[in-house]
């Protein structure tokens, strides 16, 4: 054999070993320096997030949000009507329901953070990884309300609040989980007579929870129920509010990590994994906390000012999984609830 046969086989030898290195990488045509993620986090505090992350790994994102009016179902209905030829590489949700409802679909790709193992058991699973969380709080205008605050989520229905209070649609957004949990902690029958008391007492429905925290900053309610991000921002605008953790002495507030998993059938799976280790960093939750009001999960990341870590509060002891199976069974009688 001639020296420069030899070199030639030598050559295609080692540019075949850096071919399956590169593949093995996911990199061996460039789609891994891509991602795809869908998020019903308010993109005011992913999209700084995904734009350190595409700056730090140089992988490109391409994000989809949902608007504040359809918050978590606009993206998650997408991703069901692209079950077989999935889009999206990663869902970066609100909560830790939405992606339980692809998990029961089969559209999830089991992929755990390697940072997860600090988490408390209740902010992670086999499928999903908890992120700094929001909690369900009510947000109080102290000029309306001097004395005697409310306490609890029941006392949306209170004869003392009639027409003086606001939350947001229940068919949307966290609102939606929230109403699931009290089901699933009171049964059907409970749940359903408080909601019927809270249209008889007047409570007026909002778009959304920024509009619940405008309707409580400007005085047009007494209160409203809110997450801690927008009504951390109500208390930074300077507007005569406070922020009460509800049910304290009872059944707890209900805490809602956001959660990210892998999409199954995802394109960019190695970038999705990538990504996915990032949004459940402490640099993540570092900044989740002091730009969105968030609430660590991991113990080694401060608290936004004021407000506690997510180990400090009384949780409702809700079942994630559960809830999404208990959201899809109650969606009919909510939708005739709020006459839709």
């Amino acid at each position: 054999m001639t020296m420069c046969r030899i070199t030639t086989i030598l050559r295609f030898g080692l540019l075949a070993a850096a071919s399956a290195l590169l593949a093995s990488c996911g990199g061996s045509d460039g789609d891994e320096k891509e991602v795809v993620v869908y998020s019903s986090v308010d993109r005011v505090f992913a999209e700084p997030v995904l734009r350190q992350f595409e700056k730090n790994a140089r992988i490109r994102v391409r994000a989809v949000f949902d608007t504040e009016e359809t918050k978590s179902t606009g993206v998650l209905n997408r991703i069901i009507a692209e079950g077989k030829q999935p889009q999206a590489d990663v869902f970066w949700s609100g909560d830790p329901m939405r992606p339980y409802q692809l998990i029961r679909r089969g559209l999830v790709e089991p992929y755990t953070a390697r940072s997860a193992a600090a988490l408390p058991s209740h902010a992670k699973g086999r499928e999903w990884t908890g992120v700094a969380a929001r909690a369900r709080v009510l947000l109080v205008n102290t000029e309306q309300v001097l004395s005697n605050p409310p306490t609890s989520i029941s006392d949306l229905a209170s004869p003392r609040w009639k027409n003086r209070v606001a939350m947001a649609n229940p068919l949307f957004g966290t609102t939606t989980m929230h109403v699931a949990a009290l089901f699933s902690i009171w049964g059907d029958a409970e749940a359903q007579h408080f909601l019927d008391s809270v249209k008889a007492n007047g409570v007026r429905i909002a778009a959304s929870n920024g509009e619940v925290k405008r309707l409580v900053s400007g005085g047009e309610v007494a209160w409203g129920v809110t997450d801690t991000d927008d009504a951390n921002e109500a208390l930074a605008s300077g507007a005569p509010v406070r922020i009460v953790f509800p049910d304290q002495e009872a059944f707890g507030t209900l805490v809602m990590p956001t959660s990210v998993v892998v999409i199954r059938g995802a394109r960019h799976k190695q970038a999705a994994q990538a990504l996915v280790e990032y949004l459940a960093s402490a640099e993540t939750e570092k900044y989740l906390a002091e730009h969105g009001a968030h609430l660590p999960l991991q113990p080694d990341v401060a608290p936004p000012q004021g407000l506690p870590s997510a180990g400090k509060l009384r949780a409702m002891e809700v079942d994630y999984g559960q809830l999404a199976v208990t959201i899809e069974r109650i969606q009919p009688w909510l939708r005739e609830w709020a006459g839709l």
